[in-house]
C-alpha cells in the first residue's frame, strides 16, 4: 500500500511540475481566447508578440474585440497597415505596465500610472464599483475581468481601447 501511494504522489508531483512548466504567457493566453483576436492581430502587426512573451513582469489592459469594433470605422484597418506600425505600437504600449499589478495592488481612489515606454499617463480609479481607467481622451474604460494570471504577468480585460492624448484629470 505504501508503494502505491508513493507512486501516485510522484505521478501527481510530476503532473503538477509539467503543468507549471507549461504555464502560458500573456500572448499565449490572449491568443487562446477568441475575444482578443483583434488585440492579438495588432500585437503581431506591431511586432510586440516576442516582447510580451518575454519574462516580464507585465500588466496588460487587454481590450476586447468589441472595444476595437467601437473605434471609428476604418481605424483598426488603418492601424494594422505596415506604414502605421509606429502609431500602432504606441497605442498598444499604452496598455502595458512593466510591473505585475493585480487588482488588489491598485490603491483605492484615483492614481496616475505610467505605461511602459511612454511619457503618457493613465488615471486608474479603484473603488467599491470596481476599477476604471481614464485615458488620453478623458473617456473611461471599465475593467470587466481582473487578474487573469499568466507566467509573465497579469491581464485585466477592458471594454475600451485606451488612447494616448492629453493627461487625464486624476483626483
Amino acid at each position: 500500500m505504501g508503494m502505491k501511494f508513493k507512486a501516485t504522489a510522484t505521478a501527481l508531483a510530476l503532473g503538477l511540475a509539467a503543468a507549471s512548466a507549461n504555464a502560458a504567457n500573456i500572448v499565449e493566453v490572449a491568443a487562446a481566447d477568441e475575444r482578443f483576436s483583434t488585440l492579438v492581430a495588432a500585437v503581431n502587426a506591431a511586432g510586440l508578440a516576442e516582447t510580451l512573451s518575454g519574462p516580464g513582469p507585465f500588466t496588460v489592459y487587454a481590450p476586447l474585440n468589441d472595444a476595437f469594433a467601437a473605434l471609428p470605422d476604418g481605424t483598426v484597418e488603418t492601424l494594422l497597415k505596415p506604414e502605421n506600425k509606429g502609431q500602432l505600437t504606441d497605442i498598444l504600449l499604452y496598455h502595458v505596465d512593466d510591473r505585475k499589478l493585480t487588482a488588489g495592488m491598485i490603491p483605492a481612489g484615483s492614481n496616475y500610472f505610467q505605461p511602459v515606454l511612454t511619457s503618457e499617463r493613465l488615471c486608474i480609479t479603484s473603488g467599491a464599483g470596481g476599477v476604471t481607467i481614464a485615458d488620453g481622451t478623458g473617456d473611461m474604460a471599465n475593467v470587466v475581468i481582473a487578474d487573469i494570471m499568466t507566467d509573465n504577468g497579469v491581464i485585466h480585460v477592458v471594454d475600451k481601447v485606451l488612447l494616448p492624448g492629453t493627461r487625464p484629470a486624476c483626483h
